[in-house]
């Protein structure tokens, strides 16, 4: 299959509506859920992407019934399980080129006793390790065997029985995997220090609806009653907020009118008003944000007057995903931000590639840059570049939407891996982007 790039020529004002893509990584946790159960489970809004299709094609691989209702509706049917297939090279093959494929070990080894994942792909942003997945499992009584000669994790369960469990961090990933498994434990599981990003409360609403009893849904304090089984149900998936944000950036930094539609804003959090502390103004309009033409933006300080630091956090604090895109949007602003990337010891290593476009940026160490804003009076200059990982990526295809003259952006991959037909919609608002084979 040959390479493919973006084409961009930028400095183009761009308008219009444009609408979120399903979220990504809620996706990845609801379509695991559907291994649970035997009986048909709809999910609506399925982004169509490469990360998810990915997933979908293990999942018929593994003999899940899959029907493409529409081309972002599915039904699956998960009742009749090659479980045994976890132990073949093509599974290996299939799962190691996704790190989401992770969350398939919960539900297998809850309604099968058994499951097996390679070492998962995804992201190059650094460590990113799996033990909280297999420590909680571990505590619902599973044993876990890795074969480091091939990278390989083997699970196996008798019984799983629910438990108090306390995470070592609040890993979202991880607090769905321990999730699926415990909603079919005998008893009562506990999961403190739970992630709670509004993905885990869209999952735990999905399993509640098959018939699990989760509480305290929306808390870093999750309590399940185990039940016998599960049921099929109907889910929506919410609108992408990592979209949203980068849309957001990328008004700003185009000087650009536009509104982004049906962006299910009480799910939102911080997002809209860190934004605004970078100087992008927005206005809510029913449940979609309208962004106007914006000459110049000023970044907040402190109240005490000191530079504003933007930082990571679990839930409710600022989504890691979403760092690579303030940072691009501060290269032209007026004003300085300190971006401090906490979570991922690699997600800062592209700034390279903004420094060569003009910006001025001080890479202090892996995990923290200084933006200079150049208050639009030198824009950034076109050059050719790669794109590292899924963020890192669209914050670049940003930058260069922005920029003077031709960019052309290379690995693309890795953005469709978590974008949909991102350049056949950002043309749509008038953006002069194209997709060649190289």
């Amino acid at each position: 299959m040959p390479k493919q790039a973006f084409e961009i020529y930028g400095g183009k004002k761009l308008s219009g509506e444009i609408t979120p893509q399903g979220a990504k990584n809620e996706a990845l946790q609801v379509l695991c859920a559907v291994l649970l159960t035997s009986q048909a489970v709809q999910i609506d809004n399925v982004p169509n992407i490469i990360d998810v299709n990915k997933l979908i094609e293990l999942l018929l691989f593994l003999g899940v019934k899959v029907e493409k209702l529409s081309p972002n509706s599915y039904k699956f049917q998960a009742d009749h399980v090659h479980i045994d297939l976890i132990y073949t090279t093509e599974f290996y093959e299939k799962a190691a080129k996704l790190r989401g494929s992770v969350m398939i070990v919960g539900p297998l080894l809850a309604r099968f006793g058994k499951a097996a994942i390679p070492k998962p792909g995804g992201d190059k942003i650094g460590r990113r390790r799996l033990d909280t997945h297999f420590l909680g499992l571990q505590q619902l009584g599973a044993d876990f065997q890795y074969d480091l000669n091939h990278a390989f994790y083997k699970i196996t369960a008798k019984s799983l029985v629910g438990t108090y469990i306390l995470l070592d961090e609040a890993s979202v990933t991880g607090t769905a995997n321990i999730l699926m498994a415990a909603v079919l434990a005998k008893g009562k599981t506990t999961i403190y220090n739970a992630a709670c990003e509004p993905y885990i409360q869209q999952l735990c609403k999905m399993l509640n609806a098959m018939g699990a009893k989760i509480s305290g849904v929306g808390s870093n304090l999750l309590m399940i009653e185990g039940v016998s089984e599960l049921n099929g149900c109907m889910h929506r998936i919410l609108p992408d907020m990592i979209e949203i944000g980068s849309f957001m950036g990328l008004a700003a930094m185009t000087g650009s009118e536009i509104t982004i539609k049906d962006v299910a804003f009480s799910e939102l959090g911080c997002i809209p008003r860190v934004f605004q502390k970078l100087g992008v103004q927005w206005e809510l309009k029913g449940d979609d944000i309208y962004i106007p033409s914006h000459d110049s933006y000023s970044i907040e300080n402190f109240i005490d007057g000191s530079i504003l630091t933007v930082s990571d956090a679990p839930w409710p604090g600022f989504t890691p995903d979403l760092l690579s895109i303030v940072l691009v949007v501060a290269t032209q602003a007026r004003g300085s931000v300190l971006v401090h990337q906490k979570m991922f010891e690699s997600r800062l290593f592209f700034v390279d590639k903004l420094i060569d476009m003009g910006a001025q940026i001080i890479l202090c160490d892996p995990h923290r840059a200084t933006v200079i804003g150049l208050d639009n009076h030198h824009a950034l200059r076109g050059i050719t570049m790669t794109s590292p990982d899924i963020r890192a990526g669209v914050a670049l295809l940003m930058a260069a939407l922005s920029a003077e003259g031709k960019s052309v952006i290379h690995n693309i991959e890795q953005i469709d891996r978590g974008y949909q037909d991102i350049d056949a919609r950002l043309q749509q608002l008038g953006a002069d982007i194209r997709r060649v084979h190289i």
